[in-house]
């Protein structure tokens, strides 16, 4: 194939080199079509929280032991989360046709701090997204979603910039935003190979400050030189999404889909301003950044509705101080390169579920990492409804206690005052009656002992402090809440409100 046509400009003349050693090594080119899907072969649900797993992800070995007060919290969350080959008990598998990497390009002061990330496919990708419900869209926000509708829900690359978040910006940010995304589609555009592009774009970092916009553009022309396909270079990619973040937030799955293995990768970021609500493309309805990379093939709208689906109960499903921020993105690129035919929901619903299904639970897994990696957070609390007539109704009354101000305080003051959750419980409006004499609370320890029942059917019980203070002195807990009058659930994940959480955010700017 031949990289650049005669008629490059400077620009894609840059490119050239990198797009060289990229598109020679890859399979010919598949735009996302309608073709039917190959029969799959039975696996169950990806490990996580959603469902048992005999998919390989490789979550970093520490994790499963978080609960422990021991010798886990004597090592630091970087030590603990970040994802390590060496250690991991998988290697990473990063998916066909995709290229990353991280630089720093000049939006932070300290060099040693990777600001910008690009990842881009060999071929067009069925893209989809969810986006921040905040009235104060971000500009990216709105570029992204431009360019999906533009693109019918295909896309080739993602260009990132941690440090300003390119929020409340007017018409410069505008300009700003599609600038980047212009720059990488000249990347894309400049190999013969072919003729799909469009670009998504985030930002992450100050509100009201406008991007230094040349420092970026030039970092997109020099992100041609590091691109790959390597660990070393998924590494620096999900680095340069970091503001706040203590550690790199890095994971990759693989699955057996179609009779293919089909691999995934994913990148997210967030420590502070954790309380997403997003939703599809459409009218108006520190930040939370993902995006997952995908070589299986799936037509657009399955994507979307996918997505959708997996937001909802997962990155929808977390908040750290309970503020939704101007710039929540997360984005799924799909582009086909493990070789199955393309899933649909119409066409192939028992292939499009195991999809959705494993994305979900992949998506719940990246999810935890920010609440792990809340600011000053000490805590991470799952907490559970059940007994609710609707998914939706649940889904609130969990979001109302996980982001109670006085049961936060409590979790990190190590004070089993249970009656806070119940007032959360009365004040939520799930859409439904809360019957108080339905209601059961527990705290559930992680490490395998029985549950700590609290109330049960509106009745407290004669609590053991002591054994309270010991669940309540572990870093994982759960809170349990069965409210008695239907048989759907919800579940969120959260963490305390410390001291360091306001020295951080007081501090932020300076």
């Amino acid at each position: 194939m031949s990289a650049v046509s005669k008629s490059a400009t400077p620009l894609k003349a840059a490119f050239a080199p990198a797009l060289a050693r990229f598109f020679s090594a890859s399979a010919p080119i598949r735009t996302p079509s309608s073709a039917t899907a190959s029969s799959s072969q039975a696996t169950t649900g990806a490990a996580g929280p959603a469902t048992a797993s005999a998919a390989k992800s490789n979550a970093v070995g520490g994790q499963a032991a978080a609960g422990s007060s021991g010798q886990a919290q004597q090592r630091t969350k970087a030590q603990r989360f970040t994802l390590d080959p060496a250690t991991a008990p998988t290697q990473p598998k990063f998916p066909h046709g995709f290229l990353a990497t991280g630089l720093h390009c000049g939006v932070k002061k300290d060099r040693s701090k990777l600001d910008l990330a690009v990842i881009i496919s060999d071929r067009p990708c069925s893209a989809a997204g969810c986006f921040t419900r905040n009235a104060f869209v971000a500009a990216p926000v709105t570029v992204s979603k431009d360019v999906l509708a533009r693109q019918n829900g295909i896309a080739r690359g993602l260009v990132v910039n941690s440090g300003c978040a390119n929020a409340v910006t007017g018409a410069q940010g505008l300009e700003d935003a599609r600038a980047m995304s212009d720059q990488l589609d000249s990347f894309l555009s400049a190999s013969s190979s072919s003729d799909g592009t469009g670009t998504l774009v985030m930002s992450t970092g100050v509100i009201g400050q406008n991007l230094p916009i040349k420092k970026i553009l030039q970092g997109i022309e020099t992100s041609t030189a590091t691109l790959g396909s390597n660990f070393s270079a998924w590494s620096d990619c999900a680095r340069a999404f970091m503001t706040t973040d203590t550690f790199p937030k890095l994971r990759t799955r693989t699955i057996q889909l179609g009779g293919k293995e089909v691999r995934m990768v994913g990148i997210d970021k967030g420590a502070g301003m954790i309380h997403p609500n997003m939703g599809p493309p459409g009218p108006p309805h520190a930040t939370m950044l993902g995006v997952i990379a995908t070589d299986a093939a799936i037509e657009p709208a399955s994507l979307q509705s996918a997505l959708t689906h997996a937001v909802d109960r997962s990155f929808n499903s977390i908040s750290v101080d309970g503020d939704m921020s101007t710039n929540d993105t997360v984005v799924v690129l799909a582009n086909g390169a493990s070789g199955i035919h393309e899933i649909s929901a119409d066409k192939t619903p028992a292939e499009y579920e195991q999809f959705r299904d494993e994305l979900t639970d992949f998506a719940a897994e990246l999810a935890q990492l920010i609440v792990r990696d809340g600011e000053g957070a000490e805590k991470f609390v799952r907490v559970t409804v059940n007994g609710a007539p609707s998914y939706e109704g649940a889904h609130k009354v969990a979001s109302t206690i996980s982001t109670s101000s006085l049961v936060k305080c409590a979790l990190h003051g190590q004070d089993a005052n249970w009656g806070r959750i119940l007032c959360a419980v009365g004040y939520s409006q799930p859409g439904f009656e809360i019957d108080p004499t339905k209601v059961s609370v527990s705290f559930v320890p992680q490490d395998g002992t029985p549950e700590l029942q609290l109330l049960i059917n509106g009745e407290p019980e004669n609590v053991d402090e002591a054994r309270a203070s010991e669940i309540l002195a572990e870093e994982d807990l759960e809170i349990r809440v069965e409210l008695g009058l239907g048989d759907e659930g919800a579940t969120y994940w959260t963490c305390d409100l410390s001291h360091e959480y306001i020295s951080i955010n007081a501090d932020y700017r300076s």
